[in-house]
Formats: C-alpha cells, structure tokens, sequence
C-alpha cells in the first residue's frame, strides 16, 4: 500500500543505511524520484570518521558526506564540490586520511552547533536532490555477540566497535546498540512517516542495515508508514560479518533483531542465487516479513556491486507496475541475461 501520491508526481523515497551500498540505492533512487531522504549510520568508529567522532565528539561524518556526494546535483558548477568533498588528503601529516567533506561537516556541526544543520547547509551548496540525515542525533557503538573467536566454537565473546565487528574473523551472531534504545532524529521519523517508498539495504548486515531496526523510534515508523517498503539484499557474504550466509541467513538475522517487521518486496540478484531449491528457500523466508522476492539483474557484470541504473530501473517497475518484476522462485530460470554467479556458495 503506497500513501497519498506527491505533487511532483515521483515518489517521496527514504533511504536507509550506510556506506557504499546506501551510496548505489541512493543513485539508483535518482531514477525513480526528486524527492529522497537518506537515514543514515552513525556508529563509525574507524578512519577518518573514528578520529573525527573521538577528537571533536562529532557524528561521523564519512557515511553522511557519501549520502551527500550520491544526491548531489549534476549541474556542471556543483561538480568541483561534489568531486572535493570525496578528496581525501594523502601524505603522513595530521590532515592524512581525512576526507575534505568530512572536515567540512565536523566544522559546520562545531559553528552551526547542530549536525542536521550542517548537513541542510552542505546540501545546499551541492543543491542536493533531497535530504541526507542522520538516524540518531547522537553518535553510537555497535556491540556484537560473535562466536569462533575462543577455543570451544560454542561460546561467544562479545566485541564492541563497528569495524570490529564488520572484520571479525568468528560469526556474528547479534548485535546491539550502545547506548541501547537510543533516540531517534526527529526529521528522520517524520520523512519515514511521508514515505511512498522505503529502501533498506544493500550493506554491511549488521554495522549498515539492522542498526536502522535497533532504533524503536525508526523500527515504529517502518511498521506504521503506508509507503511500499523494499529490503535490497546483499550480492554475496562480506569477508568479516557475514562470511558463509546464504541469502536465506540475512533475511533469517534481520527477523531476528526484527521480529515485527514487515516489507512488501525483497530485490535479490538474478545471477546470485541459482533457480531451484535455494530460491524456494529464500522466497519461504520473505514470507516472514510479508514479502515477495523480486529476481533481477542487478549487479555490475562481474562483480559484487549494485549498477544503479539497473536497480533504479527495478524501483521504478516496482512503484509503476510492481507485478511485471515479481517472479517467485520456482517460476524463475538462471538464464537471466545469460549471467551466472556462484556468489552465495
């Protein structure tokens, strides 16, 4: 069910997570809409951002200045912007490492003395095509029961940061927010509540995705917001969290740390999970959330990464004509466009 249609005629889209699988949905979102909000991460602890967050008590602001370089505007005198604000200095000096978008934002967090603020200020300069927020006002920890790291296989050690947990060599079995039950950025609740269309993933499971679910504030509007609601599935297992999941076991994690959630499409990559009994699988999975899997070519030939333009071509069939895409299983053959992948094995 999709809310009152926009006066712009393209739908007001929200999208949720980090790094750069929310970079690809929110490329891809240009196709569909002019009106885009991204939730994003605030629970970076390394690079840049980590020195950021622990010097100055900043968000940090890596995932948020990549949000911002994904919608900003592609007016040839915005270019220079967009291009500087994803330069990072190179060198051994203090500045090394850092990402110019990033000291702009930790600067105009310090002079405006609000980071949503400074966020709504770079935008303008880039003459963003929507709006890049923060998922809560304050900066967060992820804590991760994972198991593989002690001698006996069956007991878990709990480790704490986001880059801990995304190279953790054992598995990931849960993860938590710190503080728990943190609060939520008011302006991201009220676009989620607006939504026509919601779009959770790709990312990094549980440092990207499943920390939006951890918030109740943002958990509450998913489950109430009457847009369409559609969960991006991974293209195969990261290195680290996820290394050995199938398909099936990312939606089986999400559900969870998740149990109530509900969406109405989950977008798996034709080429990545063969036809057969591990699509049968993963459609009795979706079910879980209420959902149907759409099958579709979504990835760069040869790699593991989105083609925005091929997953914004999806989100426009599925707000347009979401029952030309939708193909369960059993119906689907792995000869989409000739490609085949051995990705989840």
């Amino acid at each position: 069910m999709t809310g009152e249609k926009s006066v712009t005629g393209s739908p007001r889209t929200v999208a949720l997570g980090g790094g750069h699988g929310l970079f690809a949905t929110l490329r891809a979102a240009r196709r569909l809409s002019n009106d885009i909000t991204a939730v994003v991460t605030v629970a970076d602890d390394g690079g840049s951002s980590g020195r950021l967050r622990s010097e100055l008590g900043v968000l940090p602001p890596g995932d948020l200045r990549m949000a911002l370089a994904a919608l900003a505007a592609d007016d040839p005198e915005v270019a220079d912007w967009a291009e500087t604000i994803q330069h990072r200095f190179g060198g051994t000096g203090a500045l090394a490492g850092h990402s110019v978008g990033n000291l702009m934002l930790a600067g105009l967090t310090e002079v405006l003395g609000d980071p949503v603020a400074a966020l709504d200020e770079l935008a303008r300069l880039l003459r963003l095509r929507g709006r890049v927020l923060p998922m809560a006002p304050i900066a967060l920890d992820i804590e991760a029961d994972v198991q593989g790291l002690e001698a006996d296989p069956r007991v878990s050690r709990c480790i704490r940061g986001q880059v801990a947990v995304a190279t953790t060599p054992g598995k990931v079995r849960r993860v938590r927010l710190l503080p728990a039950n943190p609060p939520a950025c008011p302006d991201a609740v009220e676009a989620i509540a607006r939504a026509e269309m919601v779009v959770l993933g790709p990312g990094s499971w549980f440092s990207s995705v499943i920390p939006h679910v951890l918030v109740p504030e943002i958990l509450e509007a998913l489950s109430t917001t009457s847009a369409r609601k559609v969960l991006v599935l991974n293209l195969a297992p990261e290195p680290g969290e996820t290394a050995g999941f199938s398909a099936e076991r990312h939606l089986h994690v999400l559900s969870q740390h998740a149990p109530d959630l509900n969406v109405d499409h989950v977008v798996v990559d034709s080429g990545s999970v063969p036809a057969g009994r591990e699509r049968e699988h993963l459609d009795r999975s979706a079910q879980q959330f209420g959902a149907t899997v759409v099958y579709a070519d979504v990835a760069h030939n040869g790699t593991h990464t989105h083609q925005a333009d091929k997953l914004g071509a999806v989100f426009e069939q599925l707000w347009t004509d979401p029952a030309s895409v939708i193909v369960t299983g059993a119906e689907s053959s792995d000869t989409v466009n000739e490609r085949e992948s051995a990705s989840w094995r």
